[in-house]
């Protein structure tokens, strides 16, 4: 096993050559990422802000609604893609949406006012 791990490190070390690049060395330490060190600066990582997620997660809410209530006027009136099934389904849906919504908002408010009764 130790003979198959030279060969591959030689060839390695002949392709790099072949590049222009220098060969590292197994006994030198390879340079290290910046996740690895742990040096990630904010500008660095760049994810979506928590009021994209949240404006997000009420549009996502709001979609399910809107299309509940679309599924329920299209059942009431009487046309054919509409069965009872679906706009059952579409009414949970919604509903768990915004039962979920209401239970984050209730939790952030609840930080928020522990927040603000914490001793300074």
């Amino acid at each position: 096993m130790s003979h198959s791990v030279t060969s591959v490190l030689s060839q390695i070390r002949t392709l790099q050559t072949q590049m222009g690049q220098s060969a590292v060395s197994p006994l030198t330490e390879a340079p290290k990422s910046n996740a690895i060190q742990g040096l990630v600066s904010p500008q660095d990582v760049q994810g979506p802000s928590f009021t994209d997620t949240l404006r997000g997660a009420i549009a996502g809410v709001n979609e399910a609604q809107q299309k509940s209530g679309a599924l329920a006027k299209a059942f009431e009136l009487g046309e054919p893609g509409a069965d009872l099934a679906k706009v059952m389904v579409a009414s949970q849906q919604s509903q768990i949406a915004f039962r979920a919504t209401v239970e984050v908002r209730n939790r952030l408010v609840q930080a928020y006012q522990d927040v603000m009764n914490m001793p300074l």
